[in-house]
């Protein structure tokens, strides 16, 4: 089967859509398939073999960027749009992407046709173009984006960053739009099947639920990094106000006298924003720790390679995932296939990947991640138990040989029904 990875976006230290790319395409190959992935930058990371096509971006979200930069290097209506609607707030990319993907697709195809085409929760109106090219188009979301939006909001202060936000997310309506008219909608949860039914009107038979897999090759525990595990790990993009970590640092002041550290891995170096003229500003992560004076308890490791990362959580005693939703929760599920008990919320799909190797608490709600840290940390017996039904449940539900051997059903049941 000849199939084409579609990801706007596609870094793997900036969320779990680079991670699916990257172990997607890699359990697609080693099946036996011919695989190509096209994105613009952050590029995602491939396996030898696969061909990777970079599409360019007008785009002003990307640091170092400018307006006046990118004006010079705009060839047509796609490049101009983009770069005047991110200029005027709007996150524009989406879009743009899927027309240049539209492209380069038809290009590829004078040489050999592709069986499927599958975008990754871009979801723009180039794909209803892919579509008239008669090749089945189906769709991963890892969580409708409206549930994004509303997170934004209600931590927003003020009026006009309430309308900065509305504005930044008006290209909701597109991906909704879109969806609803693609052939299949692959969802990593039941959790996100519902929410993509309730917000994208997407109907339930359209819906496929393939969980991700954990790489346990590199995510295991580590004897000696276990053999003194001592306090917090948070992994998350902290710059995402739906990951909750404002909610985890109040609950670190709550525990100031426990003595407890947190590690936070997140490039601290990396910004939340840039303006033109002005440069970067701190990410919003590092300007809370100091706001909550939590200096001497919080330390940001930055970008760690994969190895690096199970390390950390091999030496952690807890997992902590704050998170007000979460479409899957893959840090969860790495720290579990390292032994690592977790601490994590009911939001979103959590409860389906935590099951019974940590605890739940509900979101947004620090006195109760506070409590349940202490709890955990005063019950060695429990960490023991967690730690082994982790993973286990790792090993039996949550593997990428068998996510991409379902993705491929999903393939075939579309191109059936073509």
């Amino acid at each position: 089967m000849r199939i084409c990875l579609l990801s706007y976006r596609g870094n793997p230290y900036s969320g779990g859509q680079g991670i699916y790319v990257y172990y997607l395409s890699r359990e697609l190959q080693r099946m036996g398939h011919d695989v190509e992935v096209i994105s613009s930058a952050p590029l995602p990371e491939v396996s030898e073999g696969i061909v990777l096509h970079q599409l360019r971006s007008s785009s002003i979200y990307h640091p170092g960027s400018s307006f006046r930069k990118n004006l010079l290097k705009v060839r047509n209506l796609v490049d101009l749009h983009e770069l005047c609607a991110s200029r005027l707030g709007v996150f524009a990319e989406p879009w743009a992407f899927s027309f240049r993907a539209y492209a380069k697709i038809k290009e590829r195809c004078k040489q050999r046709r592709f069986d499927i085409v599958h975008d990754n929760q871009g979801l723009g109106y180039g794909l209803l173009s892919v579509k008239r090219l008669n090749i089945p188009v189906i769709a991963t979301i890892h969580h409708p984006l409206p549930i994004d939006r509303q997170a934004d909001l209600e931590q927003a202060t003020g009026f006009r960053q309430r309308q900065r936000i509305r504005k930044f997310y008006s290209f909701i309506r597109m991906q909704a739009f879109v969806a609803r008219r693609l052939d299949r909608i692959i969802t990593v949860s039941q959790s996100s099947a519902k929410d993509t039914n309730l917000f994208f009107r997407v109907p339930p038979d359209k819906i496929r639920v393939v969980y991700n897999g954990i790489d346990t090759e590199i995510y295991r525990g580590n004897e000696e990094a276990g053999r003194n595990r001592h306090g917090l790990i948070m992994v998350a993009n902290t710059d995402d106000r739906k990951k909750g970590v404002l909610y985890l640092l109040q609950a670190l002041q709550l525990l100031r006298d426990d003595g407890i550290k947190l590690t936070i891995v997140d490039d601290a170096a990396r910004h939340s924003s840039y303006i033109e003229d002005v440069g970067p500003l701190p990410s919003y992560g590092c300007k809370l720790v100091n706001k909550l004076n939590l200096d001497a308890m919080v330390h940001f490791t930055g970008r760690l390679t994969r190895e690096e990362l199970a390390q950390h959580y091999s030496a952690a005693q807890i997992a902590v995932v704050p998170s007000l939703y979460e479409g899957f929760g893959i840090p969860a599920a790495e720290a579990m296939a390292c032994g690592t008990p977790v601490v994590a919320t009911s939001g979103g799909a959590l409860p389906e990947v935590v099951g019974d190797a940590g605890i739940l608490v509900p979101p947004a709600n620090a006195d109760a991640l506070a409590a349940a840290i202490k709890q955990l940390l005063n019950d060695k017996q429990a960490q023991r138990q967690m730690s082994e039904a982790g993973k286990k449940r790792v090993r039996e539900k949550f593997n990428w040989e068998q996510a991409a051997r379902k993705t491929v059903e999903v393939y075939q049941e579309a191109m059936t029904t073509k």
